[in-house]
């Protein structure tokens, strides 16, 4: 059980990636926190990770979009108070309305979709900082997406919020470097079958591409002991190996 002493957030836990990592990381022997603001699909992942006989995880209903600074404090404390300090943060939570031209883009869409996607990663990570340097080594994964990153038409402020993101993981990469402590990278999933692929294109054969349990050995890397001493990395799943 490589993992079983280390502490992993993911946010997004209640279905697609976070689920899946959850679940990978959990058998490992990690204690997870699973955070989301579903509460019934985060019941979901619970009994599974339970039937599983990996440890129980925690669960946290919590609003990404909706939650001020204090709540996101508070989730840093209790955190502190409960296991003293955290090995793991994994972003994995996306907001993703549809394909559409910027000069479509409502103002609405585009304000919940950055803060989802963008401005939840930057503050959950600024509050959880100095709880994950009482570790003696730490991982933060940022979720990025292989299409997004060429900037292609249409792909809104969910394709911006994706470019922004792997700018933010790389510069938090960079500050924390001299540190030893904390690693950062950027997962690139690549194309999967999971609820936001099928979302995106509904006409394609989700039956051709990987399965979401096929990444498990990449969050196995990023939070293992292998990746200790990797960090400002864009790790691309479709050409990962150990």
């Amino acid at each position: 059980m490589p993992l079983s002493k280390h502490v992993i957030l993911i946010t997004g836990a209640g279905g697609g990636l976070g689920s899946t990592a959850a679940l990978a990381l959990a058998r490992q022997g990690a204690q997870i926190i699973l955070l989301d603001n579903k509460i019934p699909k985060l019941e979901a992942v619970y009994d599974t990770i339970k039937a599983s006989e990996a440890p129980e995880p925690i669960l946290y209903p919590f609003d990404l979009a909706g939650a001020n600074e204090a709540e996101y404090q508070e989730l840093a404390d209790k955190i502190e108070e409960k296991y003293g300090s955290l090995q793991g943060v994994l972003h994995s939570a996306v907001e993703f309305g549809g394909f559409t031209p910027l000069a479509l883009q409502s103002t609405k869409d585009w304000g919940h979709t950055l803060n989802v996607n963008l401005n939840a990663p930057f503050l959950l990570s600024r509050m959880l900082l100095p709880v994950l340097q009482k570790s003696q080594s730490a991982s933060i994964v940022f979720t990025s997406d292989s299409s997004a990153r060429t900037a292609p038409a249409y792909s809104g402020a969910y394709g911006i919020s994706k470019i922004a993101l792997e700018g933010l993981a790389k510069i938090l990469a960079e500050e924390l470097e001299s540190f030893k402590k904390i690693r950062v990278n950027t997962l690139i999933p690549g194309p999967v079958a999971s609820p936001l692929r099928k979302r995106a294109y509904p006409a394609e054969e989700t039956g051709k591409l990987p399965t979401m349990e096929s990444l498990a050995p990449v969050y196995l890397y990023l939070f293992g002991p292998q990746s200790i001493g990797v960090t400002g990395q864009a790790i691309d799943a479709r050409t990962f190996h150990l």
